[in-house]
């Protein structure tokens, strides 16, 4: 029998770096320790570590504006990382909102609520190439006017505001009309960040695939359950190389047959059945 901590250890290191970070940027308005100034947008911590949102900075560029050299250094580290580890980490290991999602998702779990509205995965990325349009004919940063991840961060400081109604609604959106349907369907930012993360190093991998028992529970507990099947099920790579994972490990927290781990995209490595 696995305990409690084998099977829900990657969702807590997930909610501990969630809200660690979230901390970082509130202690310095709330408390005056101002290790990190700025919002997720566009940060500086500990006196010398630059860090931009590279979506923040393409769409700058596409408004007719020349970034400063700090936020230039910031977007290549930020990039540089989300080469490595994978786009969508952001999504599941840094976003706030991922927070709400998720707890939206436990909730349609309680309430047993099954059907729901069906709405094109590609249709996120079809927002970001609008958005992406948006900024460079109205000549500003445009997602920056309802980005529901920075509007949580100043709400959290001067009041919830507009940030409480984007919280809401996407609550009640991702609850009662599509499982996951805020990050799965629309977010530009997963969008930008699955494509970042297209040809990342750390990858989940499924090396004891054929101990799997059919029991579903890493497709019930995936935001991408898409990605899974080709690597479960298929005879070729047991590596998950879609961008569109966000390397949450929820599927190793659950799987009882260990059938996955973290690994790269190199490893293809598949234990033989016994």
């Amino acid at each position: 029998m696995r305990s409690f901590w084998q099977r829900n250890r990657w969702l807590m290191l997930r909610r501990s770096s969630q809200l660690v970070i979230l901390a970082l940027f509130l202690i310095g308005p709330l408390l005056g320790i101002w290790w990190v100034k700025g919002t997720l947008a566009s940060s500086f911590s500990f006196g010398f570590l630059p860090l931009t949102d590279p979506m923040i900075l393409l769409q700058t560029w596409l408004a007719g504006h020349t970034p400063e050299r700090q936020a230039v250094i910031g977007a290549a580290l930020v990039l540089a990382v989300y080469l490595i580890v994978g786009g969508r980490m952001f999504c599941s290991w840094v976003c706030p909102v991922n927070l709400i999602t998720d707890f939206a998702r436990w909730c349609r779990s309680r309430l047993g609520l099954k059907a729901g509205q069906q709405v094109a995965r590609n249709t996120r990325y079809w927002l970001l190439a609008g958005v992406l349009l948006l900024s460079f004919i109205t000549q500003t940063v445009a997602w920056e006017w309802v980005n529901p991840v920075t509007g949580l961060q100043r709400g959290m400081l001067f009041g919830m505001g507009l940030a409480w109604t984007m919280a809401i609604a996407i609550f009640i959106y991702d609850t009662v009309l599509v499982s996951r349907g805020w990050c799965g369907h629309w977010c530009p930012v997963g969008a930008f960040y699955a494509l970042v993360g297209k040809t990342a190093l750390i990858r989940i991998t499924a090396p004891k695939r054929h101990a799997c028992d059919d029991c579903m529970q890493c497709f019930y507990v995936c935001p991408e359950p898409q990605v899974i099947r080709v690597a479960l099920k298929g005879q070729g790579s047991p590596v998950i190389v879609a961008g569109e994972c966000s390397n949450c490990a929820r599927c190793i927290d659950v799987c009882d047959q260990d059938v996955f781990k973290i690994s790269h995209r190199f490893n293809q490595h598949t234990d033989l059945p016994l």
